[in-house]
C-alpha cells in the first residue's frame, strides 16, 4: 500500500499539468474572452456552454451547475477516482516521479507502474494477433455473435495465440522479467518452465476506472483446450476480481449521468448492451456479484440519485442464473437506489437476444424490467403448487419475509395485497404473516444496521431543510458603484500580475459600496503577501465566509471586459479599472477635505487650514499619477 503523496509533489503536479489539455480531452473548448475557454459542462446536461476553464489560474467553473475545482478534482469527479489515483494519473501523464511520506512505497508504486505497462503491452499484442489467420476461431466467434471489427476494437478484444510462449517472448523483448510477468498474472510456471497463461483463446481486457488494463478474461474456443470455459487473470497487486466490473471504464459516465446501471452476466452481454443502446451495462469478472462491487457502483451512482437511482440485474433462467439472483437479492439492502430485474424474451441473455431479435429487443428487455421484490416473490410462488392448500401455505411462509423486508413502508402494503391476490388467500391472513416476518426481520436489521438507518434518516431530514441559494454576482445590484467594484475585483482575482502589487494594495484601502464585494476585498487584503502566487484563488476562497465562496469563483471565471486578447491591452485595461476604484476613493477624500476647508475659520485656524490645503495638494497629485497609469 502506497503512503501519502508529499504535499509538495501534489502542488508540483498541479502546477505542471495543462488543465486545458486534460479537460480538452473530454470537453470541446473554445476561446471565450481573455484567458478563458468555454464548453458544454461534462457534469450536467446543457445546450449552451457555461463550463469555463481558466488555464492561467488552473481552475474550472460551471455557471450552470456551480461545480468548480482544479485539474485533480476534475479527474476525481469525471472518472470517480480517489485523490491519490487522480494525482498518480496526472503524474504519469507528465512523466513526473512522485515521492511518498510513509514507509517505502516508492518501490511499490514503481512495481505497479511496471505491471500496468506489462498489461497494456499484452493487450496491444492480443489485439494485433486477432487480425492474423491463426485467430480464425476467435473471428468466427465474434461474427456469429454480431460483433464486427469496429466492435472488437472498441472493447479491445484480442486473441491469445496457441503458443507456449509467444507473449512471454514478446514482453521479454520489451524489457520485462519473468518475475514481473508472473506477478502480473500473464505467465505461469510448471515443470517445463515459464509459459503463457492464455493460449488459443479469445481475450477481453479488464480495465479499472481510469481505463488502465489490470487483467484479462479469456474464453475457450478450441476443442483440444481442456481448461475452464473462462480463464481470468489471478489475483495480483493490481487486479482484484471482487473490486472490478467489466465495461465500467466505458459505462461510468453514462451511469453517473443517468443514475442507472445494468448488471449483466458476461463480456459479450456487456458488448451487446452497449452496441444496442444500453451504455450503462457492466459485468463481474469470474466471480459472484458482491459487497465490493456494490461499493464501486454506489461510488459512481454517488447515491445522489437516491430513490430515483436504478440498478437493473439480468439473470439467465438456468440454475446458475437463479443462484446469482438470490445472491444479488441478499445484498439488495445495501443499495439506496431501487433494484430491478430484467428478463429477456424466452429467457435469452442480452447477446443472444440481440443476435436473434435485434437491438430493439435488448432495449425492450431493459425497459420492461420488474422490481427485484416482485421478481423474488414470483420466483418463490413458481416453486409451489398453488392449487393445493399445502402449496399455498408453504409459498406464504417463504414469501411473507420477502415482503416484510421491503424498506419502504408505503410500498410494503401494496405488495402484501399483491401477494394475497397471487396466492388467492384472505388479505388479513397474509397481513398477519407479513407482520410476523416484519418483526423478525426488524430485529435482525436493528442488530445489523441501526447506525446506517439513523444516518439515512438524518440525511433525509437534512434534505428536507430549506436551503439558501448560493451567493451570486447576478444577485448584486447593477448600479455604477457596484459595477466598478465588481470589475476591479475581477482584474485583481484573474490577472493580479498585470495590475501590480502597489495598485492592488491601494485598492484594498478603498471604501466599498457593496458589502458582499467588500468581504472579497478583505480577503485580498489578507493575502497581499501571496499575491498572484500558487494557489492564489484557493487562498482567496478560503478567506471569505463559505456563502461568499461562489462569488469568488464567479469573479475568477467571468470574461474580462476587454475587447482584444493582447496582454498589453489587457494590462492597460486592468490597471485603468483598478485605478478608477482608487481614484473614486481619492475623490471621496478630496470632497471631505474641501468640506473641512470650508468649515475652517481663517486666522484662528491658519495652521489647520495650511495642513488641509497640503493634504488636498497631495490627493490631487495622486490622482494625476493615477490617470497616467
Amino acid at each position: 500500500m502506497a503512503g501519502r503523496i508529499r504535499r509538495s509533489d501534489v502542488d508540483e503536479v498541479r502546477s505542471r499539468t495543462d488543465i486545458a489539455a486534460v479537460i480538452g480531452d473530454q470537453v470541446a473548448l473554445k476561446p471565450a474572452g481573455v484567458g478563458s475557454l468555454k464548453g458544454l459542462c461534462p457534469f450536467h446536461d446543457e445546450r449552451s456552454p457555461s463550463f469555463t476553464v481558466r488555464p492561467a489560474v488552473g481552475r474550472y467553473h460551471c455557471f450552470g451547475c456551480g461545480v468548480d475545482g482544479d485539474v485533480i478534482s476534475f479527474l476525481m469527479e469525471l472518472d470517480h477516482l480517489s485523490f491519490a489515483d487522480a494525482v498518480e494519473s496526472l503524474a504519469a501523464r507528465i512523466n513526473f516521479t512522485l515521492t511518498y511520506e510513509d514507509g517505502q512505497p516508492q518501490q511499490d508504486v514503481a512495481n505497479r507502474v511496471r505491471l500496468l505497462e506489462a498489461n497494456r503491452l499484452a493487450a496491444e499484442f492480443f489485439v494485433g494477433e486477432l487480425a492474423t489467420a491463426a485467430a480464425a476461431p476467435g473471428q468466427q466467434f465474434l461474427t456469429e455473435r454480431g460483433f464486427d471489427q469496429a466492435a472488437a476494437a472498441h472493447f479491445g478484444v484480442g486473441w491469445a495465440p496457441k503458443s507456449w510462449d509467444a507473449l512471454l517472448k514478446h514482453l521479454r523483448g520489451k524489457g520485462f522479467s519473468d518475475t514481473e510477468l508472473s506477478t502480473a498474472g500473464l505467465v505461469s510456471s510448471g515443470d517445463r518452465g515459464v509459459y503463457d497463461r492464455f493460449r488459443g483463446r479469445l481475450v477481453w481486457p479488464i480495465r479499472d476506472l481510469t481505463g488502465a488494463t489490470v487483467g484479462f478474461g479469456a474464453r475457450r474456443l478450441l476443442e483440444d483446450d481442456q481448461g475452464p470455459k473462462y480463464l481470468n487473470t489471478p489475483e495480483t497487486p493490481i487486479y482484484h476480481k471482487s473490486q472490478v466490473l467489466y465495461g465500467l471504464d466505458l459505462a461510468k459516465r453514462e451511469i453517473a449521468r443517468g443514475g442507472r446501471v445494468v448488471v449483466v452476466e458476461g463480456y459479450t452481454d456487456v458488448m451487446a448492451c452497449h452496441l444496442a443502446g444500453v451504455p450503462t451495462a457492466v459485468a463481474t469478472c469470474g466471480t459472484a456479484f458482491g459487497v465490493e462491487h456494490i461499493k464501486v457502483i454506489r461510488r459512481i451512482l454517488g447515491d445522489a440519485a437516491g430513490s430515483n437511482g436504478e440498478v437493473i440485474f439480468t439473470f439467465d433462467p438456468d440454475a446458475a442464473g437463479q443462484k446469482a439472483a438470490v445472491r444479488a437479492f441478499a445484498e439488495e439492502q445495501r443499495f439506496s437506489a431501487r433494484t430491478f430485474v430484467a428478463v429477456g424474451a424466452d429467457g435469452l441473455d442480452p447477446n443472444d437476444l440481440r443476435v436473434q431479435r435485434g437491438d430493439q429487443a435488448v432495449l425492450a428487455m431493459i425497459e420492461t424490467k420488474r422490481p427485484m421484490f416482485e421478481y423474488m416473490i414470483r420466483r418463490v410462488l413458481d416453486a409451489h403448487d398453488l392449487d393445493s392448500v399445502e402449496g399455498r401455505a408453504g409459498a406464504l411462509r417463504e414469501a411473507a419475509p420477502i415482503v416484510a423486508d421491503i424498506r419502504d413502508s408505503t410500498v410494503r402494503p401494496g405488495y402484501t395485497r399483491e401477494l394475497a391476490r397471487w396466492l388467492g388467500m384472505d388479505l388479513a391472513e397474509v397481513e398477519r404473516a407479513v407482520k410476523r416476518g416484519h418483526a423478525g426481520e426488524r430485529r435482525d436489521a436493528d442488530r445489523r444496521g441501526a447506525d446506517s438507518r439513523e444516518a439515512t434518516r438524518r440525511d433525509a431530514e437534512a434534505a428536507q431543510q430549506p436551503t439558501r441559494p448560493p451567493a451570486s454576482l447576478r444577485s448584486l445590484p447593477d448600479d455604477p458603484a457596484t459595477r466598478l467594484e465588481r470589475e476591479a475585483l475581477m482584474m485583481i482575482v484573474q490577472v493580479p500580475h498585470l495590475v501590480g502589487g502597489d495598485l492592488i494594495r491601494r485598492s484594498t484601502e478603498a471604501g466599498f459600496h457593496n458589502a458582499t464585494l467588500a468581504m472579497v476585498r478583505d480577503a485580498v487584503t489578507s493575502q497581499l503577501g501571496a499575491l498572484g502566487g500558487a494557489g492564489w484563488l484557493e487562498r482567496l476562497t478560503a478567506e471569505v465566509p463559505e456563502p461568499i465562496a461562489p462569488i469568488v469563483q464567479e469573479l475568477a471565471f467571468l470574461p474580462l471586459p476587454v475587447r482584444t486578447a493582447g496582454e498589453e491591452q489587457l494590462a492597460r485595461t486592468a490597471k485603468a479599472t483598478v485605478a478608477s476604484l482608487v481614484d473614486r476613493h481619492l475623490l471621496r477624500q478630496k470632497a471631505d477635505l474641501v468640506r473641512q476647508l470650508q468649515r475652517t475659520e481663517g486666522a484662528a485656524d491658519a495652521e489647520r487650514f495650511r495642513a488641509l490645503r497640503q493634504q488636498l495638494v497631495v490627493v490631487e497629485a495622486d490622482r494625476r499619477t493615477l490617470r497616467a497609469v
